[in-house]
């Protein structure tokens, strides 16, 4: 249920295009999601998409609220979540470069499986502390100081932030879906050594950025 027409509307607003912004550009985390949408379908594209949704709503409310103690905390340990960050896309990269789009085409469809791909971009994103950064600048650029003394403009604000990025993700996930069927094996293949080359790569520079 939308929140009704007034300040919290135009919050609603504001945070659905923060959450559409932050989440379109499209890195390694929308390669993830549009190669397992080429590979198993679109549901589980879907469930990917949702688990980075989730984790930008979570930096959204760090933001909204001002929670200094765990922007602190992020900052801090910065190293050691871009350490784990740039080692799950190195894991994630070496899979797709060596899986077999033929088995893959009869993705098990549990509740376990699906369960893996949404925490798997959940805490990809969420091990990425420049995020709740690029939050907080684009909060500070839309005039949202305000928001942090009422907590129901702030859950409206998230919500919106929330709903964006899943928009974004509905509708990568949606273009891909339609040109799934017109990939042969062969086609696949390059997709798993294309996308998978390119994670790789990102983990790679991820570790590299490293400041010990």
């Amino acid at each position: 249920m939308f929140p009704p027409f007034g300040m919290d509307s135009i919050f609603f607003l504001k945070g659905l295009i923060i959450g559409f912004v932050i989440a379109a550009p499209v890195g390694p985390i929308g390669i993830v999601c549009a190669r397992r949408t080429l590979m198993f379908g679109r549901r589980a594209g879907f469930f990917s998409g949702m688990g980075a949704a989730t984790a930008d709503a979570i930096y959204g409310f760090v933001a909204a609220f001002g929670l200094t103690l765990v922007s602190d905390f992020l900052a801090g340990h910065n190293v050691f979540l871009r350490l784990v960050g740039g080692t799950l896309l190195c894991i994630l990269g070496v899979r797709a470069l060596v899986a077999d789009p033929i088995s893959n085409r009869d993705h098990p469809k549990s509740v376990k499986k699906y369960a893996s791909l949404y925490s798997s971009t959940f805490f990809l994103t969420l091990t990425n502390p420049i995020t709740i950064f690029s939050f907080a600048a684009v909060f500070a650029g839309f005039g949202l100081a305000e928001v942090k003394g009422s907590v129901y403009s702030a859950g409206v604000l998230i919500l919106g932030v929330f709903l964006g990025s899943a928009l974004w993700w509905l509708f990568l996930i949606g273009i891909f879906s339609i040109f799934r069927k017109r990939f042969n094996l062969d086609q696949l293949r390059w997709v798993n050594r294309i996308s998978g080359g390119i994670i790789i790569a990102s983990g790679i520079l991820a570790l590299l950025s490293l400041e010990w």
